[in-house]
């Protein structure tokens, strides 16, 4: 390893690189200097000698000189914002903004500002100072900067101050099933768990149970070829959705099919549903070849005049962002994956070539485009069922943390999203050998110089028919572990974002939708990113197995410290037992999370030691149980989760999350860290606790999961 010169690691602290941080066991950590400078190259900076970072040094410190405005500036509402404006030296300069609504604003005040003017390029440069109203609306506004020499304008963001919770749920407590979709799977379904099935799901929870909400997984888009993704934190892009979702039957269009497209249509109907009862792992290309088959033939069938207008509605409202997801799966059919691999025009969306390409194969981008209208109505009928149902919220949705590389929006957005580097996490008490997710992350400057636009469409989208939205790793928002590419996860390092721009503009977005936000807001924290979360309304989550009273002794990882009690858990957080990336409650509890892991070789210490932890742990958890009064003597498995649910209630938690294998007993875990093909991740299909497939109508029968649901009202 060799040293880091004093210009790099400038350079690494100016793009927010970090060069030392603190593990999860309280360590002191020195990040080497290959990693800093991979990452440094990443973002477009050369630092590999001493020399070349010098020379990059200079022009960085130039750089914010020749920028007339800042890239985007972004304020909250009922506060005054400031920023900086370049010019030349001693000219005057005119300020003003152009609001979303087309007013203008003109009472910018210029402040008091004393910096030494700059020489940039043989210009003297002067550097003036302003303060936005604090009245201004929230929104997306323009500002503007005008001198004798010289104008520029950027996207001015004016975000909430607090989010909270809608006004819709009156103060009151909600709870809601967490359920993967795609195993939610009923008679009627074709192999996974679809939109209807979501709906079905809301009406029946919302109505009998009185849920307020039902949290999915990300129903992102993956690949339109084989083989498809299965993890849906790992999808093409997180702007649109996945067709699988799509219920067949319920677009109109089906009902004209000709007598033998229809036949043709029930017999794949049929083969796909015969899989509903079936233990095997979920097929997702078996599923997307029959309804793609079909879904070919209902986009065949001309448009009603109403239906046409409001289709050409949605492409008009998308705009290029849908053009280049479906120019990206027509193209992926026709040359495979991945795009790295594609003629060499075809790789940049912004070809000629790619423009002759997307008019050549106009039909099947019309296709695509058309898939995601589809989708957009029947997420729509979904969270109408759900707020029929009397839920508060509704449908919310998950937002993944990143993207596949090789997928449509790293392709789309190559301008904002890093190369060479993929998103992580360190080693923490649970994957002590950390993960590296796949996934390129934002480029924070470029995210910034294109006003947040891709961000902004993405949360849009998301949000549009939504009560709110989960967002996984929200502490991505203010740093992010990047892994150079050839190195091991332990090898990585934080890039800091800008969390005041993009928890605000989450918190905007969220506004508009009349939604709130949840962030899963686990793993190696910084201590003060959970207080800025609250103080601007944001969610955190709390995992039962995770809380506890780490200031009453145990070591980093948790061990012999007591569990939190009730009344010291956050308020402003959603609550759960157990999550996607930890077994069911039930498998919990019979130690599957150290079955799984010893047997796939990811422990760093014995099985023996690992086991003895377990069952101390949940020794802990069932003592306090008992002294709260809420398990009875000599309990099974059902009362103990039962238990464990019913101690959430006593929390004063405003959301209480309750996973949907848990109504049933089911012990498989869903997903398990740190593997790929070692373990069916994201393919196992939901289940009784003796293995049998669990069909949505026989769990709106099941007096244990109505019994559940009666737990934490």
């Amino acid at each position: 390893m060799t040293d880091l010169s004093p210009e790099a690691a400038e350079l690494a602290a100016a793009h927010g690189v970090a060069t030392e941080y603190w593990d999860w066991q309280g360590e002191h950590i020195q990040v080497s200097a290959e990693t800093v400078t991979a990452v440094l190259a990443a973002l477009g900076v050369t630092a590999s000698t001493p020399e070349q970072a010098a020379v990059v040094l200079r022009e960085h410190r130039l750089g914010r000189w020749r920028r007339m405005l800042p890239s985007c500036v972004v304020g909250r509402g009922g506060a005054p914002t400031w920023f900086w404006a370049h010019v030349r030296h001693g000219d005057p300069v005119e300020v003003w903004v152009e609001l979303e609504d087309g007013g203008r604003r003109h009472d910018v005040t210029q402040l008091e500002h004393l910096v030494d003017p700059v020489f940039v390029d043989g210009v003297l440069v002067g550097e003036a100072a302003f303060q936005l109203p604090a009245d201004l609306p929230l929104g997306w506004h323009t500002l503007h900067a005008r001198s004798p020499h010289r104008q520029a304008s950027v996207t001015l963001v004016v975000t909430p101050p607090y989010l909270g919770l809608p006004e819709r749920m009156h103060g009151r407590r909600a709870w809601g099933f967490m359920a993967q979709l795609y195993t939610v799977r009923s008679r009627r379904s074709w192999g996974l768990g679809d939109l209807a099935d979501l709906a079905d799901l809301a009406a029946w929870s919302g109505q009998r149970l009185g849920a307020g909400f039902v949290l999915v997984n990300p129903l992102h888009a993956a690949e339109p070829v084989p083989p498809m993704e299965a993890s849906p934190y790992l999808p093409a892009t997180r702007r649109f959705m996945n067709p699988i979702y799509i219920r067949v039957e319920e677009v109109p269009e089906f009902g004209y099919l000709g007598a033998a497209e229809r036949a043709a249509a029930d017999r794949l109907a049929a083969e796909q549903r015969r899989r509903n009862t079936s233990d095997d792992p979920l097929d997702r290309d078996a599923v997307w070849q029959a309804k793609r088959t079909v879904l070919v033939m209902v986009h065949a069938v001309p448009l009603t005049p109403g239906r046409q207008a409001a289709y050409d509605a949605f492409r008009c409202r998308e705009g290029q962002g849908l053009a280049d997801f479906a120019t990206w799966c027509a193209l992926a059919e026709e040359h495979g994956l991945p795009w790295q691999d594609w003629p060499a025009g075809l790789r940049d969306p912004r070809s000629g070539a790619v423009a002759a390409a997307r008019e050549r194969l106009a039909d099947r981008v019309g296709f695509h485009c058309w898939l995601q209208w589809v989708l957009d109505e029947q997420s729509a009928r979904a969270n109408w069922a759900a707020r029929d149902a009397g839920m508060a919220l509704g449908i919310m949705h998950d937002l993944a943390v990143g993207v596949h590389a090789e997928g449509a929006d790293a392709w789309a957005l190559q301008d904002v999203i890093a190369a060479g580097v993929a998103v992580g996490a360190p080693p923490d008490a649970f994957n002590q050998l950390g993960q590296n997710w796949s996934q390129p992350p934002w480029r924070p400057e470029r995210l910034a110089d294109a006003g947040y636009a891709p961000y902004r469409d993405m949360l849009r989208t998301v949000l549009r028919h939504a009560g709110g939205v989960r967002v996984d790793h929200v502490l991505g928002l203010f740093r992010l572990w990047w892994v150079p590419k050839g190195m091991s996860p332990r090898d990585g390092t934080y890039v800091r974002y800008d969390h005041e721009a993009l928890v605000g503009i989450l918190a905007l977005e969220a506004h508009r939708a009349g939604g709130l936000v949840v962030g899963e807001d686990l793993g190696v924290v910084e201590p003060w990113v959970r207080d800025y979360l609250a103080d601007r309304g944001i969610l955190g989550t709390s995992i039962l197995w995770f809380e506890r009273d780490y200031s009453a002794g145990g070591g980093a990882d948790g061990g012999g410290a007591r569990p939190l009690t009730p009344e010291r858990w956050r308020e402003l957080c959603l609550a759960t037992v157990t999550t996607h990336d930890l077994p069911p409650t039930a498998g919990y509890l019979a130690g599957e999370h150290i079955r799984i892991r010893h047997e796939l070789g990811l422990l760093t210490r014995s099985f023996e030691e690992e086991w003895a932890a377990a069952a101390a742990e949940l020794e802990s958890w069932l003592a306090l149980l008992a002294e709260l009064g809420l398990l009875p003597p000599t309990p099974g498995e059902r009362e103990i989760v039962e238990a464990l649910h019913r101690f959430l209630a006593r929390t004063p938690c405003r959301l209480l999350g309750v996973m949907l294998p848990d109504a049933i007993g089911d012990r498989r875990a869903i997903n398990q860290p740190g593997t790929d093909r070692e373990y069916p991740n994201w393919r196992v299909p939901l289940a009784w606790g003796d293995g049998r497939p669990a069909l949505l109508e026989d769990l709106t029968a099941s007096e244990r999961a109505r019994s559940l649901g009666r737990t934490v009202l």
